[in-house]
């Protein structure tokens, strides 16, 4: 069977991904066979989400009617349930449900009714609290299947330390990252000197640890330095994987989804209030507003090369009528070249015009010519992928050392 649950933290603390851990550790006490444990990102565009729009995913093997009463009790113990927009769900499934439910929930948005209709059609055992809204998140974990995946190890406080500041060595977290890296990513953003596995929010979650294997992450996790941990956990998950990213098309775009789009520069990028940068993408006569917003530093500098004329495919979130950028392929480049007066063939000064349609003259000699001097300048623009950094890379957004998403 499958166990799902989502929407049990707030904005001022708790976490879903921790209640999964300890109802993954409480399940094999109680005699439960644990199989897996998924952490599924759902649309990171959706209003409601707290911080990352994650739900938990358990797949084990005993009782169902015990794993649900084992779950619920977990729920309304652990669970901030005094937050107005804290809505739990909880589902556990002896039988499969429609993936098809997963992929919209990642890449679209998804009904309280059209979950709660899913589920009863499907005779899984289901709870809803208040406005039961988490039972999208808690059907769409149940439901996924990833068509790729990494890991992740997520290391949690022990609930005495909740709220206080975090001790992790931040030398150590380098070193981790130096040392498993490519195999392991997102642990720091070295370019511009931060950590980014380590949280700043009042939550259980101490750091975790991406990468492609339990092995690789397991390694890495061997040279953090930090408080002692109450509990940690590896996760199967859809983080960097692109799993939002959808085929689109300039005019056809819809509010809150994620797209890859490719179209023509036509216009020069504008750097606006904030130090954001902004270009305009042309397609069919239709064009489209993207964005490459301050958090995301140096990768503002490569859309700022950008010219009218070259072609590009961008990945991102289409939100307030603008792509808001996630990483960009520069797939060509406009060639430019600048005309100049020539040198003259007497006295090899630099001419000047004689006036429209009639060449140029030596200033000098006198001499004419009607042959001007061109030269291509140097774009500085390689063809390829470019991508945010680290510290503003989205849970669900596949880094380039992954691989790049698929051609448009």
């Amino acid at each position: 069977m499958r166990i799902g649950i989502d929407d049990t933290d707030s904005p001022a603390g708790m976490c879903t991904t921790y209640l999964g851990a300890v109802l993954a550790s409480r399940l094999a006490r109680a005699g439960f066979r644990v199989t897996e444990t998924f952490l599924v990102r759902l649309n990171p565009n959706v209003i409601y989400k707290t911080r990352g729009n994650a739900a938990i995913c358990i797949a084990c093997e005993g009782d169902p009617d015990t794993a649900f009463t084992l779950t619920c009790g977990l729920v309304d113990e652990l669970a901030d349930l005094g937050c107005d927009a804290t809505n739990p769900g909880v589902v556990v499934a002896e039988h499969p449900l429609p993936s098809s439910f997963y992929r919209k929930a990642v890449q679209d948005f998804c009904g309280i009714d059209e979950a709660i209709s899913l589920l009863e059609k499907c005779g899984a055992r289901y709870r809803g609290y208040k406005n039961c809204r988490g039972l999208i998140g808690a059907a769409a974990a149940v439901a996924c299947d990833f068509d790729d995946a990494t890991w992740e190890l997520l290391s949690y406080r022990k609930p005495e330390r909740w709220g206080t500041p975090r001790s992790v060595d931040r030398q150590s977290l380098f070193s981790a990252e130096q040392e498993t890296w490519p195999h392991t990513w997102d642990s720091v953003d070295r370019e511009n000197d931060v950590v980014v596995c380590v949280p700043h929010t009042p939550d259980p979650v101490l750091f975790g640890i991406r990468g492609e294997s339990p092995a690789w992450v397991e390694t890495a996790r061997g040279w953090v330095r930090s408080e002692e941990p109450s509990i940690e956990q590896i996760f199967l998950t859809n983080q960097g994987t692109d799993a939002h990213l959808i085929p689109g098309r300039i005019g056809d775009l819809r509010e809150g989804c994620s797209y890859l789009v490719t179209g023509t520069v036509s216009s020069v990028p504008l750097t606006g209030n904030g130090g954001h940068v902004s270009f305009i993408l042309g397609d069919r006569g239709e064009s489209v507003r993207c964005m490459a917003y301050e958090p995301t530093k140096g990768f503002r500098d490569v859309i700022r090369l950008l010219l009218p004329g070259d072609e590009v495919t961008v990945a991102g979130s289409y939100k307030g009528g603008s792509i808001n950028l996630e990483k960009i392929q520069v797939r060509t480049v406009t060639r430019v070249v600048l005309t100049r007066p020539p040198h003259c063939g007497v006295c090899g000064k630099r001419m000047t015009s004689a006036g429209t349609g009639k060449g140029y003259k030596c200033r000098e000699c006198g001499n004419r010519s009607r042959e001007h001097e061109q030269t291509v300048v140097e774009r500085g623009l390689a063809c390829g992928w470019y991508e945010v950094p680290p510290s503003a890379r989205r849970h669900l957004a596949k880094p380039l050392i992954r691989g790049p998403p698929p051609t448009v």
